[in-house]
């Protein structure tokens, strides 16, 4: 039976994510998460998340709202509790301290926990248990393959419960790259029917793969930039997966991703030493200073070219072309500062640049949100090198402060800057990397026209009100009402 206060007009939505802004963050998906649901209420979506309780979650403010919810994987229990936390929406927190309570979210020091099969069974069980007892919903829309079990066990062992009759799923994929793999064992360990191992199933080359399940099992599907949507069904981009994404692409979706314009404001952003705007980019400049000081580059690089890097050291995010292309890049008398961690091999490049032209280039390595926000500030331009990119938030963040990026055309890079704006390469190669650095340093030279190339970025909107619009059709699509 559906609640009383139940308008059909209206899409009731849990989203069933394994991070969300501001209690749990790894990357952009936490941003996602945080901000979708504010941005669909202006279209009368009444949607709420769920997401587990991690160590770093702090229960203060928030309400026990259901004391004793176990979960049954075969003969094993979980008991787990439902929180709410104090959110402009119902944000629900599945507590289960044995699974949860740790210091990473997937892992640590690079090494994912060898239960994460279990845990995040647990977690969709429990998020279907919320959809049962807390929000019921029309859509479930499950975000990566953390949450891909949902559809899976709504099609197999829960496919003749009244109560999710008519519930349909929406799978998001953020980022093809990362699976959730696990041995052909693993099904037995989360209840799940030997059935589903099979090549239109979750059989992933001899092991289960949960985002294929996701794939496979949801109603619909979508991804978080257009370009995005079509190179994942390559082989180039698909990651073994591009054929059972191709069977499925007429219901797959890209809707690119929006930000939060209150959080990435040059105007009132917190963490920058000086406000400054589009109308005077004044403070813009003392931002610059004040980011070489902290970093410790020389006074003479005011003059010159300040590129800013915040990105995870991976391949993926072309840490091996900048180091392939550093030397001609620092030939072009540019600097650099760059933020982030990553793989260790890449960690240690990035040091070794440091240290071979200490003048020139300064690495942090590590995770800082205020100092994100003042190399975006403080920053000429900004690189994005990415083998692949989903959707990207940097680049898009760059636009509003005036730092103009320089990106290789993939994914949501490719979808978001446009000639006037930025720099874009295609080909993935230090080389065609170091000539659109060159681009940008010979457009920096006129400065008049360098700073209208910095004002056209900062008129341009991306925030979440037209993606959430794109994401309200979908879920009315998907439930049948358009």
């Amino acid at each position: 039976m559906l609640p009383a206060c139940y308008n059909s007009d209206v899409a009731r939505v849990l989203m069933v994510s394994p991070e969300a802004a501001p209690l749990a963050k790894t990357g952009g998906l936490a941003d996602v998460v945080g901000a979708l649901p504010t941005a669909l209420g202006a279209y009368g979506d009444e949607v709420a998340v769920v997401m587990p309780r991690y160590a770093g979650i702090d229960l203060k403010g928030a309400r026990r709202v259901y004391d004793s919810l176990p979960v049954y994987l075969g003969r094993a229990r979980f008991d787990t509790a439902i929180y709410q936390a104090a959110e402009a929406f119902p944000f629900y927190l599945v507590d289960c301290p044995p699974l949860y309570d740790r210091k990473g979210l997937y892992g640590e020091s690079g090494v994912d926990y060898p239960d994460n099969h279990i845990r995040f069974a647990v977690f969709a069980r429990a998020a279907l248990g919320v959809a049962r007892f807390l929000f019921r919903t029309d859509i479930l829309h499950c975000h990566d393959w953390q949450s891909a079990l949902v559809p899976v066990y709504l099609k197999t062992m829960l496919a003749s419960d009244p109560t999710f009759l008519g519930v349909k799923t929406l799978f998001t994929i953020h980022n093809l790259g990362y699976q959730g793999l696990f041995p052909k064992t693993a099904l037995a360990e989360v209840a799940l029917n030997a059935s589903v191992y099979r090549p239109d199933g979750m059989e992933f080359f001899g092991k289960v793969s949960y985002i294929k399940g996701g794939i496979a099992f949801a109603d619909g599907l979508s991804t978080v930039s257009p370009t995005y949507a079509r190179e994942i069904q390559t082989p180039e981009y698909g990651f073994g997966l591009d054929g059972v994404l191709r069977a499925r692409t007429a219901v797959l979706e890209g809707i690119l991703n929006g930000v939060d314009y209150r959080d990435w404001n040059p105007e009132t952003d917190r963490f920058l030493p000086t406000p400054y705007s589009a109308g005077d980019l004044g403070g813009k400049r003392i931002c610059k200073r004040e980011l070489l000081r902290e970093f410790g580059l020389p006074e003479a690089a005011m003059e010159r070219p300040l590129i800013g890097m915040v990105s995870r050291l991976t391949s993926q995010k072309g840490a091996d072309i900048l180091v392939e292309a550093v030397d001609g890049i620092v030939a072009e008398d540019v600097y650099l500062v760059a933020l982030g961690s990553g793989e260790p091999r890449y960690e240690e490049s990035f040091r070794s640049m440091a240290a071979r032209y200490p003048d020139r280039i300064a690495v942090r390595i590590g995770y800082d949100n205020p100092l994100a926000h003042r190399v975006e500030a403080g920053a000429d331009m900004f690189l994005m090198p990415s083998r692949y990119e989903p959707c990207g938030l940097n680049q898009i963040y760059s636009l509003g402060y005036g730092t103009v990026p320089v990106v290789r055309a993939t994914g949501g890079l490719d979808d978001t800057i446009e000639e006037g704006i930025g720099f874009k390469f295609a080909e993935y190669s230090g080389a065609a990397l170091l000539e659109a650095v060159r681009s940008a340093v010979r457009a920096f030279a006129d400065g008049d026209a360098w700073r209208e190339t910095m004002r056209r970025g900062m008129a341009k909107d991306f925030s979440w009100k037209k993606s959430a619009g794109a994401y309200s059709a979908l879920y009315q699509r998907l439930a049948g009402r358009r």
